[in-house]
């Protein structure tokens, strides 16, 4: 992120012209909503519509209607009923009132009823007859249905009702179905608010409250129970959405305090930092673009000018078309807040530390060099939704020369990798350390000792495997432990880690940096698999016109398979990814110095 970039930089976009040359031939359609035309973000609104049309244009060509009983999951259908609403009710669209895309809507309209239960689910993948899933759906059919509210036109009567009666049988799944996870409480609840702003019943709001007596785990990191960034949007989204139809402003607090926490997560090519996350995106890469609806809402609704920031910033990503343009006009005609410009003073930082010392997870940005450290896993570390799990402990980019990760591997009794106990920071050091422990079990007392030789099927102590020996029951011995100790001191976006790993003698160590994919690596030398190994001299990483310095290194071993643990080596499975492959290794008493720059 670059707080340099001009206003006029960041609103020319796409090719259109200034703000200023269109006030006059643009109105923003929708009597409900009229406002001061000097108020108005017309450049934002006219890119909407435009780009609203061409995927409006897509699903008339379409045929997925033809194939609606072999879908598995409905959610997209429920997206382009709210696109084909807002070209209908837009007077600026090509479609406006167009009967031929009135008589489309109504086909999608029949088959989201055929495909609804009596109970008022759809299915969603392998959730079948799903409320929470029928709850994301709602999000789209319910502003479809306030906008279309606001058209008068005779022969959009029929579409109205298919859309009222397959909200209303929803509302019965939400009023009463269950949940899988944290964030479907707040998704459920955001549809209820939106039904009941639509056609109120008392049954919605007591359902809301109900949810929310269970109470908002909220960290002061900034998290959600969750640590997603998937999900901190869509309840962020859900929260806005209660605080706004069931007058609850205190529900911003939350909003506010996560995208605070998602301003320090952004790279400056618009990835989010996802690493902590308990959910699947913790091995994955998204964008800040799914937040943008929630920083453009705050920053015009609490005047916030880092808020206001980001939504400039995002505008300027390369999916904010595909992502925002192409499916969110029905929100921003639903909302009129939406439809402001964001405030003129628009502030972010490029030279700022920020320590999350609940999430162990440290921020560092000096002008192009961002820099991640994490040590927060659950431990014991399980490969399971809802658990953190992620090995990589250091990421570090400058511009496009981008070290995706680091992480470290020994062959302690094939635990894997490295997953520190958190992180301390002492001085001007961040600290990781973790210890691992390894038993060996003692035959089984006379007690609990059994002529057939059936013992209980029981996970080992240590948890790396499982067999019939009644492992709790028996006394350990030859216990063994290995201490890995990572110090990493920061100075002008430069790094020196200092690497400690004491325990039985003569442990492969192995440390693992992958680079970006289509990086160019100089230095050590290179085997028959494709990997590179750095011996006593500097490493340069190039991509583009930038370049990562690492060094130096040491070549103790070549063995750089199995470095997962046993548990993914069982399964023949890997978290090794995509990408440019270098290694530092040795034997423990493992001590080594390097620095990346």
């Amino acid at each position: 992120m670059n707080n340099k970039v001009s206003r006029c930089e960041f609103i020319k976009l796409g090719g259109l012209t200034l703000l200023g040359a269109i006030t006059t031939n643009f109105a923003f359609a929708s009597s409900a909503f009229k406002k001061e035309l000097k108020t108005l973000d017309l450049e934002l609104l006219k890119r909407l519509v435009i780009n609203n049309d061409l995927k409006t244009k897509s699903i008339l060509e379409g045929n997925v209607l033809a194939e609606i009983h072999l879908l598995s999951s409905f959610r997209h259908l429920g997206k382009d009923v709210s696109i084909m609403t807002a070209a209908l009710c837009n007077e600026n669209s090509k479609y406006y009132n167009s009967k031929f895309l009135i008589e489309k809507l109504n086909q999608y309209l029949d088959a989201m009823l055929e495909v609804q239960y009596e109970d008022g689910t759809l299915d969603a993948g392998g959730n079948r007859q799903s409320p929470p899933d029928t709850a994301f759906i709602l999000e789209y059919m319910c502003a479809a249905a306030s906008v279309l509210g606001q058209n008068k036109l005779a022969q959009l009567n029929d579409s109205k009702e298919k859309l009222k009666t397959f909200i209303i049988n929803a509302g019965e799944a939400m009023a009463t179905g269950g949940v899988h996870t944290p964030n479907h409480r707040w998704v459920i609840s955001a549809a209820l608010a939106n039904i009941n702003s639509l056609y109120p019943e008392p049954k919605y709001i007591q359902r809301v409250n109900q949810w929310l007596a269970e109470g908002i785990y909220f960290t002061k990191d900034g998290h959600y129970s969750e640590r997603s960034g998937v999900y901190s949007a869509v309840i962020n989204k859900a929260f806005i959405t209660m605080a706004r139809h069931l007058d609850k402003p205190e529900l911003l607090n939350y909003v506010n305090q996560n995208l605070m926490t998602y301003y320090y997560h952004t790279e400056d090519n618009g990835d989010l930092v996802s690493v902590e996350s308990r959910r699947q995106d913790q091995f994955m890469t998204l964008t800040v673009t799914k937040f943008y609806l929630q920083y453009r809402y705050m920053a015009i609704k609490k005047e916030n000018s880092v808020f206001a920031f980001m939504v400039k910033f995002i505008e300027t990503l390369p999916d904010f078309k595909s992502a925002i343009l192409s499916n969110d006009l029905v929100f921003f005609m639903e909302d009129e807040l939406l439809q402001n410009q964001v405030p003129l003073t628009a502030n972010g930082s490029n030279n700022y530390e920020k320590f999350f010392p609940l999430t162990n997870l440290v921020r560092i940005k000096r002008e192009n060099t961002s820099i991640t450290l994490f040590g927060g896993n659950d431990k014991p570390v399980m490969i399971v939704s809802g658990r953190s799990s992620n090995p990589n402990f250091l990421m570090y980019r400058k511009g496009d020369a981008i070290l995706k990760y680091m992480r470290l591997s020994t062959s302690f009794f094939r635990m894997g990798y490295f997953s520190s106990d958190g992180i301390e920071k002492v001085g001007n050091k961040y600290v990781l350390k973790e210890t691992k422990k390894a038993d060996y079990y003692q035959p089984l007392q006379e007690a609990y000792q059994k002529p057939d030789g059936d013992y209980e099927l029981s996970p080992s102590l240590d948890g790396r495997f499982w067999n019939k020996m009644d492992f709790s029951s028996r006394r350990t011995s030859n216990v063994k432990k290995q201490i890995t100790i990572i110090e990493i001191t920061e100075n002008k976006g430069a790094l020196e880690l200092d690497f400690k790993v004491d325990g039985p003698p003569n442990v492969e160590v192995t440390i693992e940096m992958c680079f970006d994919q289509g990086s160019q690596f100089t230095g050590g030398f290179k085997d028959a698999e494709g990997n590179y190994f750095l011996d006593l001299g500097e490493g340069l990483l190039s991509k583009g016109t930038d370049s990562i310095k690492i060094g130096p290194g040491k070549i103790g071993h070549k063995n750089v398979s199995k470095l997962d643990s046993e548990e993914y080596t069982y399964h023949q499975g890997t978290l090794r990814t995509e990408g440019t492959h270098v290694y530092i290794t040795g034997f423990t008493p493992f001590k080594h110095k390097m620095t990346l720059r």
